[in-house]
């Protein structure tokens, strides 16, 4: 008997389940990136780095202006009349998705504020593993502490959790389906000692395990041709959906 799949039922575009992450140093370096991968890539995460340049949103209008969908990772925590101003003015500019962190209050406040803005709670980061968890004083396992914070998440009114592809099957068996999971750490090979990402899986993994959408950054931004890496993935996300 098949292991158990978790394959997405949304009406999400093929394509747009591939997120490209922006993790470059220049507005320059990221428009180059995008200009090399044309018509590979339609959705693209752009996050702290970028944001320290001081063109974030210049950078957002030229991504918009070419079409292209934008997530604002920039994982809003503050006191939670604060972070639902700053989703309420994101929610202005048209980007698709924004990631918040932190407890239920400040979920709600955000909630409140998103309008056609969809808002992702971050639940653990896929950088920590259960040594790291420990050190930070969660005792819980990992798994639990995905899916409760994805639970609240869906409750508060948010619309979905950055999730790694490992613990998606739990939120597929334990929360309702509307919930939109965004899986980072995906490694298309197997990962490198170096990697600071620990809890990762392949593409088609990630799609197997319930995931809506992909974030790959490293395996494309440092790939010797990144269009035909793009495309590679894009292939794989295609033959993840026709099993």
């Amino acid at each position: 008997m098949s292991e158990q799949t978790y394959l997405s039922t949304k009406p999400i575009p093929m394509q747009e389940r591939l997120i490209m992450a922006l993790d470059l140093p220049s507005i320059e370096e990221a428009k180059k990136l995008v200009e090399v991968l044309g018509d590979s890539v339609h959705f693209y995460k752009v996050g702290m780095e970028l944001f320290m340049t001081g063109d974030y949103f210049e950078l957002i209008h030229w991504l918009k202006a070419r079409n292209k969908k934008v997530f604002v990772d920039l994982k809003f925590f503050d006191v939670p009349e604060t972070v639902g101003r700053a989703i309420r003015a994101l929610s202005k500019v048209g980007v698709e998705f924004a990631t918040i962190h932190g407890n239920n209050a400040i979920m709600e406040s955000a909630a409140k504020e998103k309008g056609d803005l969809k808002v992702l709670a971050v639940t653990v980061l896929t950088s920590l593993d259960r040594g790291d968890l420990d050190d930070l004083g969660f005792k819980c396992d990992i798994k639990e502490l995905v899916t409760s914070r994805a639970r609240r998440a869906l409750e508060l009114g948010c619309d979905g959790v950055i999730s790694s592809g490992l613990e998606a099957p739990a939120l597929r068996d334990q929360i309702d389906n509307k919930l939109l999971v965004i899986s980072p750490g995906i490694r298309p090979v197997e990962n490198r000692p170096s990697d600071d990402q620990k809890r990762v899986v392949t593409v088609t993994q990630a799609f197997n395990n319930g995931a809506d959408y992909i974030v790959v950054g490293r395996p494309i931004r440092d790939a010797a041709d990144p269009y035909s890496e793009a495309q590679k993935i894009q292939s794989q996300i295609a033959e993840a959906f026709q099993q």
